[in-house]
């Protein structure tokens, strides 16, 4: 029986103080979703009995067959306590490192999280992961240790080692806490302290050095968990009991007559006590005294538990009398033991009592939001929250007050979108007919019924049984309502999409407007293109970019599986709101005013990397898919969805699960046809390494004698064109078609340190790159803060540390661009005499003349560079980790050809004089030129007469200039060392030592290797950290589960790329390497089967013998 009506529901979303937002987080089967049901059951929702069994969260079919949560979804629950009544939102989210993404979802719109711990697996990886999301985000933790079951049944501790074991568990999750603690204070310190630097005269101590002192200031005691705080609760999901210590303090001072608060502080700790005196005192271990909480508290469940589990029938019933409970002749004669402990320990330690007291107690309300994450919120990107407009700024004070008025301003966010199926929506569900109703149904059954007799009076009689006739008139029914029906039809047939939300300030009500603000837009530009105290309507507004106008649908009610109609939302509550799928992608803010920002977009921990072709079975149904396909993106927020230049679409997803999922979603909701999926599209990047000292054999190169050579040497096979010059140290020589300009490019590994700065900058880097093309545009609308420039300088500063040496003097300075996409790992270094431009003139505004001069040529020489770096000469993948270096750019020639028109142009530039100075600086550098070698200026033809002495038989120049540049790149890389890099996965696997070895065999055959294994404390498990290429890790989890019959599982997580070691080129050439590897050389080269397999998908040439000693009869099952 549901406990509470809608009414009750609506009322209570009105009282602020007393709403908890609240989600569930932990490792993968920790037991979340179970303490959900239990929490549920509290309601009466779903039956006490089958709290558990239910999952009743896991809505989807493919949740309930993997018994894993794969979304989050949000339920709303009634807690009364002491005359107080509490609206808890709880949302259940899910721990597959898979979906993490769902965990960055709910932890956006909650104030407050429960981290459930397994008693017996302790911290997990993922409890860390989602300790350290909730930490991003400044919600407050509470803490659940669950299956505490386990301990006595599977592991039969003594209440003793029980309590050592949980003691250590919780010494765990607090080093954790205290890590990110340490870690945020150090930050803040070091923030403090380069301030202090910029402004001297602040006063300045010995503080500097000293970094403990931050730390022994701040406060943290209540960041910790502790049991004596009141934020740790000990449960059994599954058993149904769990309680805190504030339970049996006040049990066990109405029975001693020990203060309560007392008894709150030393029931956890070593702490004992001595009946006589009835005194607590600190435990002595010599004379074995037990602890409090062991002699108090978990004595009692272990007799419990020993007691139902020996069926010692006198004992239960004497322990059932004593607690005064009530135990139905049901259970107490069941012979299930499970049954029996549940039905004691249900009504003796409610779990929903424990938990939810505890959450009302310890978590915030949504009126104690933080002033430091309502300004984390607001402040996207590398912007600080007093550089945002005063209008902005002035938003912070209706967070903090989250106030209900009229005049408050509404701000939603919205954190996802979910798909629902259409007949879900509470506007289509059936409504019970009343009783005239039927009446009139079955008198119209009847008379159909007569007729049908009357017209089969010739054929064999029908049964005039009323359930058959109701039956055959059932389809028929319905006719007047043919139309209505069809459209009905129609409707259900779509998926509907809801908004997953929270409202944040004001009220949402049905039917309002507002404003919906992209993840890019920018308040700054609202205001300047629209005049201050706007008054003009909604719709009269100028466009801005990423800036729509939508009204509020539907508002909804989010109850599990359920969803129930609501007029209005008041602030802090979480919402579903209908009709926005036409205006929202995947996150978005609402707001009634323009000026508030948009949030801070959700950090995902798991990086989409498995990426899989998709194409319709049939190739007519190809519309249905691209529109189901665009459906999937809207109601994943983790997955993307591409369309490469070879015209596939492809999907890219977080890991095996998560793609399964993703491909079910698509057949069978959003496209609902048939689909071929290709092997899963692994990527990689090339790169180049330092020339190799030893060879395949470890002997030193040089030293031996080469023998003839059978193959051809690496040399001949990239043969470099004529044309070409390329010196002994790789510095490549080239000419454009036309013979007017020529390019030295030389290229250079780039130290591994550096490519992880440019990979960690890469938003920085696209910052800076904006702020460049918004001056070369002579915009200088972007105001530059201070602290983007103090994170350019510091970004710099790195690459000057780590850049050092001889063959790197000045290179930072040098920079011209970073690439691919103008913010990858590869750098363009410009060390041309007579051509000075970098990366870093643009946030300084100092461009000189003569980069204004070179700025069209200089661009496509970027662009050329640009098109290199995205896909090498190897297998055209992206390249990481090198540095071209541009050593010469030599124009001469081309500027001889442009001297001859000197004198139509000294009188076109009497003509242009009159058009002002700034013009001509400003028309780039097809109308201006530089002699080489000598700095004066010389003025070229305009570029509209220009353009024809630029256009020749091979293009126009800057075409040439691009595709030059683009072979001198290739030709760089191909001269030195080539290699692939692989993505790999970090791979944790939690093993009993009876199935190591087995891991390990796997582990080894998929080419991974193991970084670490350490024991468990207190348990046999042991922890494996391993590195695993992506290529390889397709099936991975499925065949360690097979080879460990299930007692290990892996997680896998995105963690780098990394250089395969062996040279996919590689043929033997000295003599002991032909000893060693045979003349074909055939054993596998792990980098040449990855190269030649992307080439062959790609349809590149791959140097392939099909046939190999013809005169041989070869009996193969497959023909080579």
């Amino acid at each position: 029986m549901v406990l509470n009506s809608l009414d009750k529901m609506i009322q209570l979303q009105k009282n602020t103080a007393n709403i908890r937002n609240i989600c569930v987080l932990a490792h993968v089967d920790h037991g979340k979703t179970t303490l959900a049901d239990c929490l549920i059951s509290s309601n009466g929702i779903i039956s006490s009995r089958l709290a558990g069994k239910l999952r009743y969260m896991d809505s989807r079919e493919d949740e309930q067959i993997r018994g894993i949560t794969m979304k989050s979804s949000a339920i709303s629950l009634h807690y009364a306590k002491d005359d107080e009544e509490y609206l808890i939102n709880l949302i259940d989210s899910p721990g597959h490192v898979d979906f993490s993404s769902e965990v960055s979802t709910a932890v956006r719109i909650c104030d407050g999280c429960i981290i459930v711990v397994d008693a017996v697996e302790g911290v997990c990886p993922q409890t860390q992961a989602v300790l350290r999301q909730a930490w991003l985000e400044n919600i407050r933790p509470v803490l659940v240790i669950n299956k505490i079951d386990r301990l006595i049944v599977e592991l039969k501790f003594t209440p003793q080692e029980a309590y050592s074991h949980l003691k250590n568990i919780l010494e765990q999750i607090n080093a954790l806490t205290g890590t990110l603690f340490t870690s945020k204070v150090l930050e803040e310190r070091a923030e403090r302290v380069t301030e202090s630097q910029v402004n001297p005269h602040s006063e300045q101590g010995e503080q500097v050095y000293d970094w403990s002192t931050g730390l022994e200031d701040t406060d943290d005691s209540h960041l910790y968990f502790s049991p004596d705080q009141g934020n740790v609760v000990f449960t059994s999901a599954i058993d149904g009991w769990g309680f805190g210590i504030e339970h049996f303090a006040k049990i066990y001072s109405q029975k001693t007559g020990i203060r309560k608060e007392v008894l709150l502080k030393t029931l956890w700790g070593d702490y004992y006590i001595n009946m006589k005196a009835k005194k607590i005192m600190k435990v002595d271990q010599a004379k074995g005294k037990k602890p409090l909480f062991v002699q108090l508290i978990l004595g009692n469940i272990w007799s419990l538990y020993d007691a139902v589990l020996k069926k010692d029938k006198e004992k239960i019933d004497k322990i059932v009398t004593s607690l005064g409970l009530k135990i139905g002749a049901r259970e107490a004669r069941h012979s299930d033991p499970k049954v029996q402990i549940n039905a004691i320990c249900s009504q003796w330690l409610p779990i929903s009592q424990a938990v939810l007291a505890m959450v009302c107690q310890k978590l915030p309300s949504p009126l104690d939001i933080t002033a430091e994450r309502v300004e984390k919120l607001m402040c996207a990107g590398s912007q600080t929250f007093d550089s945002l407009p005063p209008e902005t700024q002035a938003l912070k004070a209706a967070f903090m007050k989250c106030g209900s008025e009229d005049t408050a301003p509404v701000i939603i966010f919205v954190s996802k979108m979910f798909a629902v199926d259409a007949k879900a929506l509470p506007q289509n569900k059936p409504r019970p007919l009343t009783p005239e109703e039927i009446a009139e149904r079955r008198e119209r059954a009847r008379r159909r019924h007569a007729e049908k007799l009357a017209a089969a009076q010739g054929q064999a009689p029908v049964e005039p049984t009323q359930d058959g006739s109701a039956l055959e008139a059932s389809p028929k029914e319905e006719e007047p309502k043919g139309d209505e029906q069809q459209v009905l039809q129609e409707g259900n047939d779509q998926e509907s999409f809801i908004a997953f939300a929270r409202v944040f300030s004001g009220v949402a009500r049905r039917g309002k407007k507002i404003f919906v603000l992209g993840p890019k837009y920018s308040p700054l530009e609202f205001l300047q293109r629209v005049p201050l105290g706007f008054s003009a309507p909604l719709d009269g507004l100028p466009p801005v970019p990423h800036m729509a106008c939508c009204t509020l649908e539907n508002l909804y009610l989010l109850m599990g599986r359920e969803l129930e109609d609501l007029e209005e939302v008041p602030p802090g509550n979480v919402l579903g709101i209908g009709g926005l799928q036409d205006f929202v992608l995947k996150s978005a803010t609402l707001c009634t005013l323009p000026s508030c920002p948009p949030f801070i977009p959700l950090n995902f921990e798991a990086t989409p990397i498995v990426r899989v072709a998709v194409e319709p079975k049939h190739p007519s149904e190809m519309p249905q898919l691209v529109k189901g396909m665009k459906l999937l993106n809207q109601a994943d927020p983790c997955v993307q969805i591409l369309i490469q230049e070879t015209g596939e679409h492809v999907l890219v997803t977080a890991g095996e699960v998560h793609l399964q999922r993703c491909l079910d979603d698509l057949k069978e909701r959003f496209a609902k046809i048939q689909i071929s999926v290709s092997e899963p599209i692994i990527p990689f990047r090339e790169t180049i390494t330092k020339p190799p000292k030893v060879d395949m054999v470890n002997e030193e190169i040089g030293k031996q004698q080469k023998v003839a050579v059978i193959h051809q040497t690496k040399e001949d096979q990239s043969k470099i064109p004529e044309g070409i010059q390329v010196d002994s140290d790789g510095l490549v020589t080239i000419t454009t078609p036309n013979k007017l300009a020529t390019l030295c490019v030389r290229a250079m590994p780039l130290p591994e340190e550096v490519t992880q700065i440019l990979e960690e900058n890469s938003d920085l880097i696209r910052s800076m790159e904006q702020l460049t093309s918004s001056l070369n545009e002579g915009k200088n609308t972007q105001v530059i803060h201070q602290k983007t420039q103090e994170k350019i300088g510091e970004f710099k500063g790195r690459l000057e540390q780590h850049l050092t040496g001889r063959k790197w003097r000045n290179t930072v300075d040098q920079i011209w661009s970073f690439g691919p996409r103008k913010c990858g790992p590869n750098i363009l270094v410009n060390k041309s005499e007579d051509f000075q431009n970098s990366v870093w003139t643009g946030p300084d505004g100092k461009a000189s003349q003569e980069a204004n001069r070179y700025r069209d040529l200089g661009n496509s020489i970027v662009s050329g560079f640009q098109l290199a770096t995205l896909s090498g000469p190897m297998c055209e993948e992206p390249l990481m980790g090198v540095c071209f270096v541009l050593e010469k750019w030599d124009l001469s020639k081309f500027e001889e050809q442009t001297a001859s028109d000197k004198q139509n142009q000294k009188q076109s530039d009497l003509v242009d004089a009159g058009q002002g100075e700034g013009e001509t600086s400003s028309a780039g550098d097809e109308n201006q030129e530089v002699h080489n070698g000598c700095s004066e200026p010389f003025e070229k033809r305009p570029s509209q007469k220009g353009e024809s002495s630029l256009t020749d038989c091979y293009g126009p120049f800057s075409g040439q200039l691009i595709a030059t540049m683009k072979e001198a790149c290739r030709y760089a890389l191909q001269v030195k060392p080539q290699r692939l890099m692989a993505a790999m996965y970090t791979c944790d696997i939690m093993a009993t030592s009876d199935v190591l070895g087995r891991v390990y065999a796997v582990l080894s055959k998929r080419e991974g290797r193991v970084l670490q294994e350490e024991m468990k404390e207190g348990t046999d498990m042991f922890i494996i950290k391993a590195v695993l290429p992506v290529a390889e890790s397709f099936g991975f989890a499925d065949e360690i589960r097979k080879r460990t019959s299930g007692l290990a599982s892996p997680q896998l997580v995105f963690s780098h790329w990394e250089i395969i070691p062996s040279d996919p080129f590689w043929v033997p050439t000295t003599e002991e390497e032909y000893l060693h590897f045979g003349e074909k050389a055939d054993s596998e080269n792990q980098a040449r089967k990855y190269m030649n397999a992307v080439r062959k998908r790609k349809g590149l040439y791959v140097e392939e013998k099909i046939v190999e000693h013809a005169e041989k009869q070869r009996t193969l099952s497959k023909n080579k």
